[in-house]
């Protein structure tokens, strides 16, 4: 299926995080977050090689006990709160090149904050980024119930509409066109265009993944809901 083409998947994960300290590896239903991920990049069909990228000597202990591969330590300049994903991924292919002659058609992201993304959504995307030629393909989710409409702002204790007036009634359920959103589960991108430092490129195509695997974990609570969902999957 994948006519010739390699894809590199990348965890980026480093140690410094805000909202819950040491994010990345925090316990959850007994195994680290980030072991999540890589279980589901270890089951692909389709990846050629999936690395985690980390200036941490805990979270790349943790991660190769895992079975993940850590072939580098990211540099500290790359781990800042003002470092980007892009760099991160720049550095690892020039890395690779330069260190094991190792080049890729495609370039995988895969965000450790994502543990409900399952293996199924990851080759989906590599079959779609392939049979197209899209130059990116982004998971998404709907946004339920939306409308402009329904968007508004608080001014002096009173609220106002965003961005236009409205009338004297609130806009219906399903009134309103589908609109979507990434959801930073899965960005696949094309090598040449990571190197241009684009992370999208001009056909970017989706890959829409139900809500109950597109929470993102920045929060407590979003560990709760995880925990809820991971539960019930179990069980199922």
């Amino acid at each position: 299926m994948n006519k010739g083409k390699t894809v590199l998947g990348v965890i980026p994960a480093r140690g410094g995080s805000k909202g819950i300290p040491r994010k990345n590896i925090q316990m959850l239903l007994g195994k680290p977050l980030i072991a999540y991920t890589i279980q589901a990049a270890q089951k692909s069909k389709y990846l050629a090689r999936c690395i985690v990228s980390t200036e941490d000597p805990e979270i790349a202990a943790i991660a190769t006990s895992h079975g993940a591969e850590v072939p580098f330590t990211r540099p500290q300049e790359l781990a800042r709160d003002e470092s980007t994903t892009m760099q991160v991924l720049q550095h690892a292919l020039r890395w690779l090149a330069e260190h094991e002659g190792q080049r890729y058609d495609y370039v995988l992201v895969l965000q450790p904050t994502s543990p409900l993304r399952v293996t199924e959504d990851i080759d989906a995307c590599i079959r779609k980024i392939v049979e197209t030629d899209a130059d990116s393909v982004m998971s998404m989710m709907e946004l339920p119930d939306f409308s402009l409409e329904k968007l508004k702002r608080i001014e002096n204790d009173r609220i106002v509409p965003l961005f236009k007036e409205e009338g004297s009634q609130s806009s219906r359920r399903g009134d309103g066109s589908h609109v979507y959103k990434r959801n930073t589960a899965i960005y696949l991108t094309k090598t040449e265009l990571i190197m241009q430092g684009k992370l999208f490129g001009d056909v970017s195509r989706p890959y829409v993944m139900p809500r109950e695997r597109s929470i993102d974990v920045n929060e407590p609570v979003d560990l709760a809901l995880t925990e809820f969902f991971l539960t019930r999957r179990r069980a199922a």
